[in-house]
């Protein structure tokens, strides 16, 4: 079968935006998306590890689910963060995000767990029959201690509703295995601002990007530069952005995305416990970055 992809482009892994209270800003929530469609992103992605899906509750992803789909209104695809290492709450967040009118869902790999490929198949396969939603794979080893093998990729993809993976392993070696097993049954998308451009040689169909968060007009540039047949014009784009990449991702994030926006006078408040503030040396160094990239003064 040939799988047809959510969104082509750059989409945006959107942060949760949090008052000082700690509970969700939804006002903000409402500009952010507003903004982020004015700057050309392909399709926003909530609920995710930039958005503390970690540390929402599911009456919060929910609502915010609820609310970006409703202030969207069909403009790009909404993609909703689903994961979980406990399979019956995936399941559970997966049949909520469809409830609430995603287009989409971002399925993380089960984290501390560290199942076998086994269970990860059986993982996968038990989300994805709990929901019509067309599924993203999500896999990121660096943060949840274990990865999806090219061959688990194969299996996997034979299933209707797992349509695609953003990979973020950094293994491009392992990526072009992945595409090759697999072919048209299963879209990737770039999990790395930095390889968007490499991950896209290797047949990716865009990217699920931090850095849009700061200059989605940027990183669509990548994306849409190398679609048009321009691959090194999207070379330089992307590694025109590298100097902000690197610091947008000094600590673990969002720490690092969270305090530019603050630094460019559009506070989205801190990151819940046990993400805590940006260190003043990485501050400094992250305001000097924006500064050459004319964000901030």
């Amino acid at each position: 079968m040939s799988k047809q992809p959510i969104f082509v482009g750059a989409g945006v892994a959107l942060v949760t935006p949090f008052l000082d209270s700690g509970e969700v800003d939804y006002s903000r929530l409402e500009e952010l998306t507003e903004t982020q469609i004015a700057g050309g992103s392909d399709a926003l992605i909530v609920c995710g590890t930039t958005g503390e899906a970690s540390t929402l509750t599911e009456e919060e992803q929910a609502e915010i689910i609820r609310r970006t789909v409703y202030k969207v209104a069909g403009r790009v695809p909404v993609i909703a963060g689903c994961g979980s290492n406990d399979t019956a709450r995936a399941c559970r967040l997966a049949r909520q995000a469809e409830a609430a009118g995603a287009d989409g869902g971002l399925v993380v790999t089960p984290y501390y767990n560290k199942t076998t490929q086994e269970g990860l198949i059986r993982h996968y396969w038990t989300v994805a029959a709990s929901t019509a939603l067309p599924l993203i794979l999500y896999n990121v080893p660096s943060r949840t201690g274990v990865g999806i093998h090219p061959e688990t990729y194969a299996v996997l993809a034979e299933t209707e509703n797992i349509v695609a993976v953003k990979e973020a392993s950094g293994d491009l070696a392992a990526v072009a295995r992945t595409v090759r097993l697999c072919g048209e049954n299963l879209v990737v998308y770039s999990g790395d601002d930095a390889l968007i451009t490499p991950m896209l040689s290797l047949g990716a169909m865009g990217v699920i990007s931090v850095a849009s968060n700061i200059v989605p007009d940027r990183v669509h540039t990548v994306c849409m530069k190398f679609f048009e047949g321009d691959v090194k014009g999207s070379a330089r784009a992307q590694i025109g952005l590298m100097d902000l990449i690197d610091a947008l991702f000094c600590e673990v994030n969002p720490i690092p995305v969270k305090a530019a926006l603050a630094l460019m006078g559009r506070s989205v408040g801190s990151c819940r416990l046990p993400l805590c503030e940006l260190s003043e040396t990485n501050r400094e160094r992250l305001r000097q970055v924006l500064c050459r990239y004319a964000l901030c003064s």
